[in-house]
């Protein structure tokens, strides 16, 4: 699926004071409470320009806005998306993540809890092929409720991902663009062109200089999942009541009208 050009963001970057890969390493935050907007792109200069003061930039190989490739795993009664349309507070996802700049590939498995906290596992792998080979149901015996058997891949999606980590070390914030997805059984594709999904990941409650700018922006926050929505935006045979608030928000934002 063709990307739109977002370049005219790239000036605005520059203006970051770079942090490396390895310095990021020390913000992993795998155990966290994460908390989510969805919003126009066409507010994105806006918010980045807000942002300069208080926050850093990953940059890997000159590039501060990065690729990623995801296929989520799922059982074939697709039990990880009913939890969360049934609106299951404990819940989990499987995903093979590509981080493309890097050349990363991990098995990931994210649980959260009843207390709204996501900690997340993961290995290295090499692609989605050789899970098998590569320790994948050893890792899934641990950490997840599933057997590698019991999975197989339901959802594509790929976006551009912006990285953000406060100068204090203690949040990251990223900033999702050209979100694509390709359900794999129906092959029907979907785009949210003209959505950027910004995720705040932080350990704890402290202040956070972004969530006060977003809320002066009247930019507030929502519970949303890229599976869960892409899920329903290419297999129209899902049940998806819950999801229905979300996805008139996404229309919203698409159609250019005010929320």
């Amino acid at each position: 699926m063709e990307l739109m050009h977002l370049d005219y963001l790239n000036p605005l970057l520059t203006h970051f004071e770079p942090v490396s890969l390895e310095e990021m390493n020390a913000v992993r935050l795998m155990n966290r409470i994460d908390t989510k907007y969805t919003t126009s792109i066409d507010l994105l200069p806006a918010i980045l320009l807000s942002l300069q003061k208080d926050y850093r930039i990953q940059e890997i190989t000159c590039r501060r806005n990065m690729p990623y490739e995801t296929t989520y795993l799922d059982t074939e009664g697709r039990d990880m998306f009913m939890a969360h349309q049934n609106g299951r507070t404990v819940r989990e996802k499987i995903r093979v993540r590509t981080y493309k700049d890097s050349g990363l590939t991990f098995l990931e498995v994210k649980n959260k809890n009843n207390k709204g906290r996501t900690d997340k596992k993961r290995i290295l792998v090499s692609n989605l092929l050789n899970l098998q080979e590569e320790g994948a149901e050893d890792f899934l015996q641990k950490y997840a409720w599933y057997s590698l058997s019991q999975l197989s891949g339901k959802l594509q999606n790929s976006f551009n991902r912006i990285t953000l980590v406060n100068k204090q070390m203690t949040e990251r914030l990223t900033i999702d663009t050209n979100v694509c997805f390709q359900d794999l059984l129906t092959r029907q594709q979907a785009a949210m062109d003209q959505v950027a999904i910004i995720e705040l990941k932080r350990d704890g409650n402290h202040f956070s200089p972004v969530k006060e700018i977003l809320h002066q922006m009247h930019v507030l926050p929502v519970s949303i999942s890229k599976y869960c929505l892409g899920s329903v935006l290419t297999n129209p045979a899902l049940k998806y009541n819950r999801f229905k608030p979300r996805i008139r928000k996404i229309e919203q934002i698409q159609n250019q009208i005010t929320i």
